[in-house]
């Protein structure tokens, strides 16, 4: 079952410095991520907004943004359909923030943070000043590829951080994503740690620094 996106924000203290758009894990929604913002952002420099996925899947709880046939390889109706949901929603956003894809961070955890690749990544969308992958992958799906290089070109930059004890998405899955991305000229700041599949405060202070620096 699918339905419009509904969201969570947290403003900025004055006039924004820039867009953090967080997306949730499968099985979260709108609200999980949105304790990230005083955390990831102290100063409040930034607008901050957490959209839920469009699908709930019965026997599941929360919701979620494609169905997972196998890990690394979203199911392609699914995945095609929260793009198209998710593109829209950031087009909106810009529009009524004022703020710009230059201006914008897409994160996320878990499958969220493969969303932020999938739509951060795609040479149809506006690129973003940067990607903030917690515990996530670079998909593959039939009918879609990312740009990497082209991507590079605009200055895009990404950061990566992940477990390895996560046994739900291996550590493998960030060390391609971070060889990827460097080999196409990404800049990529690159964390791991002996977590398992969660955001591992650890990789916070360092995460806090890249965003500042990414939107100052």
């Amino acid at each position: 079952m699918t339905s419009p996106l509904v969201y969570q924000e947290r403003p900025a203290a004055a006039d924004a410095a820039g867009l953090l758009v967080l997306h949730h894990g499968r099985g979260a929604d709108e609200h999980d991520l949105l304790g990230l913002a005083d955390v990831l952002d102290p100063a409040r420099r930034l607008h901050v907004v957490t959209p839920g996925g469009p699908l709930t899947i019965p026997g599941w709880p929360g919701k979620h943004w494609y169905t997972v046939p196998r890990v690394g390889f979203p199911d392609p109706d699914t995945f095609f359909a929260a793009h198209a949901k998710l593109a829209g929603f950031h087009d909106g956003l810009w529009k009524r923030t004022g703020l710009t894809p230059a201006q914008t961070v897409f994160g996320g955890f878990s499958m969220g943070s493969v969303m932020s690749y999938a739509l951060g990544l795609d040479p149809a969308r506006p690129a973003p000043a940067g990607i903030l992958a917690f515990s996530g992958f670079i998909p593959t799906v039939d009918g879609w590829t990312p740009d990497v290089a082209g991507r590079a070109a605009t200055g895009l930059r990404a950061f990566i951080a992940h477990g390895r004890n996560d046994q739900v998405m291996d550590i493998a899955f960030a060390r391609q994503a971070r060889d990827l991305l460097a080999t196409g000229g990404v800049p990529v700041e690159y964390h791991e740690s002996d977590a398992g599949h969660h955001i591992d405060p650890q990789h916070v202070p360092a995460a806090v620094t890249w965003l500042a620096q990414t939107l100052p």
